[in-house]
Formats: structure tokens, sequence, C-alpha cells
């Protein structure tokens, strides 16, 4: 009967159908009671990468469910839980913990502040309540607002999503007295693990391995720097409450010290409430390695895997891999085992994160542990097929796990992509605001998961996260779930901010990174003088001039069309065969196009290639083939004097193509001048004034802080480009600036 039953699952498989099939068990076949054993998960063929999971039915029927699936999940309608949740927080992380509870049949509520009474979780929610202005002090931090919320919606539960209130212990306290359920662990556990001091204290004591550190709480910048000379050069200063890159300075100096010491409190008490910092030794050139727990109130708990999170600016993640290139069978037994220890010794109910910092040796070291979902979640669920949120929501109303250790599987490969409204050529991503005129997910791609609380129209601001989106992709291995990747990011259709999209494809195809050769150095290693974009070979610069001139002349033909008949025009035109001067940077090229249909004949430098499209100018997304070669590129802007911008391999390339009578006439133009930014001091991004250091008359050294800026709760310190008397200063504290606003003037 089991043969039977195996022939009709590989049968099924090669159905074209196959993402989703439901077969029909009979009630006698001799493998029930050991699938029912195996706790609905069970392995049939892992050369196919099926599984068979129980359906919420819990008779006889099963689902098929591929490596195709991102994620899958069983959902029990007779398994009760809650009627109404709460989701105390917005954007992505809402709208994902709105779709799990809609799959239970959970009704939601949102809550928002002013500016997002809109938004995309306010739209998916059952109810939503505003709880205050924009400012996250007045709204999404705001207690007595979120708790005046619970009560008027009557929600039994709360989800905190990440960050906000999500890992505070006092908003814990306050549901419990109400008798309302916190979507996460109680708060003793919160409030070891939330504290970076007592959670590394308690690491040592379960025997987890921890780096070497001053473990009490510094007073001051000399007792930074006394600290500092002790544990040895160079040191990580962090927020003891902080989490998410905030707060935190790497220090190779004394000097480096003093401000990092001033730097942190200062980000650490606007963030998160509490300026306490703690040193420690930073690990030169680590990566970073998380492990997922799950753990319930039964004492049980699991390790779900590792995520590779070593691609980071500024100490944030940006690219996250599961599971890791680095770590062997053993070393991730050991990683896993150590999580789950601290999680019992803190007695841990929920979903959590334990972060190592991992040597070239594989010696990992205990960094933090997150009491909350983390953001990169997502690739966890693709390769074990668990449903996070749905996991916590069953442990917050009391079920044991349904999964042995030996349940969780490592199936296939996933890549995360943070995709921010951010310059990456500024630093490697500094804030960017506008709103979406254009957007489009590559949902389309297959194998793509897209968790965002965005849509077109939406308003990126300065009050909170820059995150546009999380771009997931799956694939049986590694190689396929970067290839799917490629092809997803260059399938995002964003407009209206800029964004990092040219910085997350250079990294994913980048040699290193492909050869699984990371850490959390990556960045400033590949890119030692900043982030460029991407750098042209010469194949590659001669198939974006030919594209560019095929775009070009395609829309020109189209121009010369007129209710399907050809203008009346002054001058004879040669419709075939054009000849044109293209500027890209600081080259200039000669190009002849010749048409034939669809088809462009493009002689570039003495090469000829034969470019193919719809050519849809309509369309934000052009697939177009290159002698063979498929490119899907966008172009972004256009206009009647040649100017082209074009995003290709990721990166916006403008270009200029004229016909050759222009291009001799544009030379008596006259030029823009250059404006002289060393005497002038203007705002990178958009944000807040913190602190003006200078006033008209000062004296101003090469290097010396000027003022600070706060953009998402990070604060960059802005210095004088040369030394000079201040001519004019055109901020004050407390203000709002734009980028590109002039902030202080030098005579």
């Amino acid at each position: 009967m089991a043969a039977s039953l195996r022939q009709m699952v590989v049968g099924a498989w090669r159905r074209p159908d196959r993402h989703l099939l439901a077969l029909q068990v009979p009630n006698d076949f001799s493998i029930w009671n050991e699938l029912v054993q195996r706790k609905k998960i069970f392995f049939l063929h892992r050369q196919k990468k099926l599984l068979l999971l129980k359906c919420a039915t819990r008779h006889s029927r099963w689902c098929l469910i591929t490596s195709h699936t991102l994620y899958t999940a069983e959902y029990d309608p007779n398994e009760k839980t809650f009627e109404k949740l709460l989701i105390a927080n917005r954007g992505e992380i809402a709208c994902r913990v709105i779709k799990t509870c809609k799959k239970m049949g959970i009704k939601t509520v949102a809550i928002h502040s002013d500016v997002d009474s809109s938004a995309v979780h306010v739209k998916m929610a059952d109810e939503a309540v505003c709880v205050g202005p924009a400012p996250t002090s007045k709204s999404y931090l705001n207690m007595d607002a979120i708790m005046e919320a619970i009560k008027k919606t009557r929600a039994q539960a709360v989800h905190p999503g990440y960050g906000f209130l999500s890992e505070n212990k006092e908003f814990a306290r306050r549901l419990a007295s109400e008798g309302v359920t916190f979507i996460g662990p109680d708060t003793h556990a919160i409030q070891a693990m939330g504290d970076k001091i007592e959670s590394k204290l308690l690491a040592k004591n379960a025997k987890v391995n921890t780096i070497p550190g001053f473990d009490g709480v510094v007073k001051d910048a000399d007792e930074a720097v006394r600290i500092a000379r002790e544990i040895g050069y160079p040191v990580m200063i962090k927020a003891s409450a902080g989490g998410g890159g905030k707060g935190m300075r790497i220090a190779w100096s004394d000097e480096q010290t003093r401000e990092g010491f001033r730097f942190s409190s200062q980000e650490a008490a606007s963030s998160f409430g509490d300026d306490r910092l703690l040193i420690e030794k930073f690990i030169d050139n680590p990566r970073h390695i998380e492990i997922q727990v799950l753990a319930d109130k039964h004492d049980n708990a699991l390790w779900l895997n590792e995520r590779e999170c070593s691609i980071q600016r500024r100490n944030q993640k940006v690219v996250e891999e599961a599971p890791s290139t680095f770590l062997d069978p053993e070393t991730r037994r050991a990683m896993g085992e150590q999580a789950v220890a601290l999680a019992k010794a803190v007695k841990y109910s929920s979903a959590g994160t334990v972060e190592f910092l991992v040597d070239t040796r594989k010696n990992f070291y205990f960094l933090e542990m997150n009491t909350r979902l983390q953001v990169e979640h997502p690739i966890t669920e693709c390769i074990t097929g668990l449903d996070l949120v749905q996991e916590m929501i069953r442990v917050a109303k009391g079920y044991p796990l349904r999964h042995k250790q030996a349940d969780i599987p490592i199936n296939g490969w996933a890549v995360e992509c943070r995709v921010y409204a951010e310059d990456p050529y500024k630093s490697f991503g500094l804030p960017s605001i506008g709103r979406l005129s254009q957007y489009q997910e590559p949902l389309h791609v297959s194998n793509v998961r897209v968790d965002s609380g965005i849509q077109e129209g939406s308003d990126i601001n300065i009050y909170y996260d820059p995150m546009i989106s999380k771009l997931i992709t799956y694939g049986s291995d590694r190689a396929e779930a970067l290839q799917r990747m490629e092809e997803a990011l260059d399938n995002y259709v964003i407009r209206g901010v800029t964004h990092n999209i040219a910085l997350l494809r250079e990294v994913i195809t980048h040699p290193r990174f492909v050869q699984g050769d990371v850490s959390t150095k990556f960045l400033p290693d590949v890119y030692p003088d900043g982030f460029k974009g991407h750098k042209l070979t010469d194949l590659e610069k001669r198939e974006l001039l030919a594209i560019a001139t095929s775009l070009y002349v395609a829309e020109q033909l189209r121009s010369q069309q007129f209710l399907g008949s050809p203008r009346i025009s002054l001058a004879k035109l040669d419709l075939n065969n054009w000849e044109l001067l293209v500027q890209l940077g600081d080259g200039t090229y000669s190009v002849t196009v010749s048409n034939n249909g669809s088809t462009f004949s493009v002689d570039v430098d003495g090469m000829k290639l034969n470019v193919t499209s719809e050519w849809n100018l309509a369309s934000p997304l052009s697939s177009v083939t290159i002698d063979g070669t498929q490119r899907t590129i966008q172009c972004l802007s256009r206009d009647a004097a040649g100017n082209i911008s074009i995003q290709f391999l990721g990166t916006v390339y403008k270009l200029r193509i004229l016909t050759k009578l222009a291009a001799e006439l544009s030379k008596y133009m006259p030029e823009k001048a250059v404006e002289d930014t060393t005497s002038i001091l203007r705002s990178p991004m958009p944000g807040a004034v913190v602190v003006v250091s200078v006033k008209p008359g000062d004296l101003v050294s090469e290097g010396q802080e000027i003022c600070v800026i706060e953009a998402m709760k990070m604060q960059n310190s802005l210095i004088a480009a040369k030394s000079g008397k201040v001519k004019a200063v055109h901020c004050k504290a407390g203000e709002t600036v734009g980028e590109g606003d002039l902030l202080v003037e030098l005579e």
C-alpha cells in the first residue's frame, strides 16, 4: 500500500500543476499511523524534495507540496487561538502578521499614525485605530494610546512585530495586567535578553561562548577610554538596550571612543529611551550568523537552522541567506544547541533569535538575543516550511510545539535582499524620501516572495524606517536562489524615490559573494572608496550603447507616424540608417543603427550587435535580446534633447544621444557652472537637525563637526570640507531639512 502511495505522489510530481495538489489517502493505508506519529510532516522523496503535510481537516486528505512553494504551513480550524488580534506595528511586518491571521481565521486590528491613515496595513486589517501624530514617540511608541485601542476594539492578543514596543517589558507587563495576550516571550525573558549586559552574564552561566569585554555600564567618556584601553583596540561601543544597529560604534582610538560614546548614548536615548552603554572586544573580520529558535511553554525548544547576515552597512543587515555557506553540520549543531540552552535558561517561549559572531576558524561568540520576530525570518520559513508567525500565535495560546528537532529540514536555499529607499552611493545608503509614483513588484518571476507594506502612491517619509520591502527568492540550491534574485531585482520597478537595488544586485553577483567569501566588512573591503555602481565591461558597454540607441531610434520612428501614416516632412529622412553620437560618462561613441522591423543592427566601435525587442515604450520594463543574450532593462526617463536614463544590470546610466548635426551644434551651448562644494555644506539626506556647532564668524578647521543630522533614528555628523570662517548658518536645532538643503556657508 505504501508503495502504491509513493507511485501516486511521484506521478503527481510530473504534472504541470504540481505546486499544490490534494491527494486522498484511504483510511486503511498501513502508513497512516506512522505519518501521524511524525507530527504531520514527512519527507517522502528527498531527491525530488517532496513533502507530505497533513491538512487542517485532520481526516484522510494530504497535500503534496513541492520545493517551488516558498513556505507552507498547516492551519487547523479546529485548533482555537484568538478571535481578534491587534498588531502594534506598521508597514510590511504588520501586513505579514495580518496575512497569517487571515489564514488562521483571526480578525485583525491595525494601529496607525495620522500620516499612515491610508497605509496598506490599515487597508488590510478588519479594523484600524489612529494612535497619534507622525512622530513614533507620540504614536507607535505611545503605550497609553495603544492600550486604549485594545480596550476599544476588545482585542484578545497583541503581536508587536519588530522594533517599536516588541522588546519593551513594560508594554508586555501592561498587557498582562489587562488580561491581553502578548504574542512573544514573558517579561522575564524580555528583560533578561533585552539588556545586553544581563544577557551576556546569563549566556556565560548557560555555557554559551561570549565575547571578551566589560560587563558593567559605562558611566562617561573618560571611563569608556579607560575600559577600551584595558580590553585593547578595536572595541565595540553599543547601547545596552539597543538593536537594529542603532547606538553602535566601532572605536580604534581614544578619540574615536569619546566620539562613539557621545553618539551611541544619544542614539540609544532617542531610539530606546535608555542611554546605557557597554564596551566589548571587536572581533575583526567576522561573520554574523544567527540561529532561529522556537520554544513553547512546556519546556520544548528547537533551533531552526541558521541565517547568514554578514552583508551589513552601519551594523544593519542588507542581504541575508539561509543556510550559511560557511557552517558545517557539527558547527551548526553546536551553535543550535547553545542557542536552545540559552532559551531554556531564561524559560523562553516564542520565536526568537540568538545572534553570533563567527571568526575564520569557526569559533563562535554570543552577540545578543532578539526576543521577537526578525526582519529576515522569511528565509527560515522558506527552508523549513514553517510559518513562524503562526507558531508564535500557537505558543502564546499555550499549545505545545508540533515538531521535534529531527523534523526540522534544510530544504533548498533562500536569499533575502532588503530594498530600501536609500541612496547607495552615499555611505552605502543614506535615506531618501518621496512618493512612489510607480511601483511594481517582481511577483511574475517564479519562486519570489515580496514582504512589503507599501503600494503605488505610498509616501516614504522621515519619520519611519526607509525599508520599501523584503525581496526573497528560493531555489533548490544557492545558485538557483541567486539567479532568481538577480532576475527579480532587474524586474523590480520603483519610481519616485532613490533605492538601493544597484547595490543589492552588485553584492549578489560579486565573485566573492558567489564564492561565499563574506564577512561583516564585505562592503568596505570590496568598495573601499564607496559604492560607485556597476563597472561595465567593454562588451556590456557596447550592449548598453546598442540598447539605448535602438530605443532612441524606435521612439523616433514612432514619433514620425501619425494615425498610421507618415507625417509630411520638410526634409527627406533616411528611416533605415541612423548615424548617432552617444555620450556616456566621459566618453563619446559613434554608433550606426539600421532598422529591420523589431530588430536593429547596431555598429558600435566596429562590433555589430543585433538588438530585438517588442519596443513597448509605455512599459516600465523592457525585455531585450542582444545576439541571443536576454537583458531586462528599465527606461527611467527620456527627453527631446536626447537625454535618456536606463537601468541596466541594476545600475542607472545617463546617456545623451544626438544626431551628427545636433552634436555639432551642441558645441555652441554654454556649460553650466560647477558649484564650489568646499565652501558650502548641504544636507546629504532628509532629516532633523539635532545640533548646530558653529555660528557666523566662527573659524573652523577641515574635518571639524559643523552640525548633526538625525535620519531614521541614526545620527550623522557633518564636517567642514576645508578650513575657513563661517559666513552664514541656514539651519537650527529642531528644524527638518531635505536632501540638498543649504545648511552652512564658509567665506
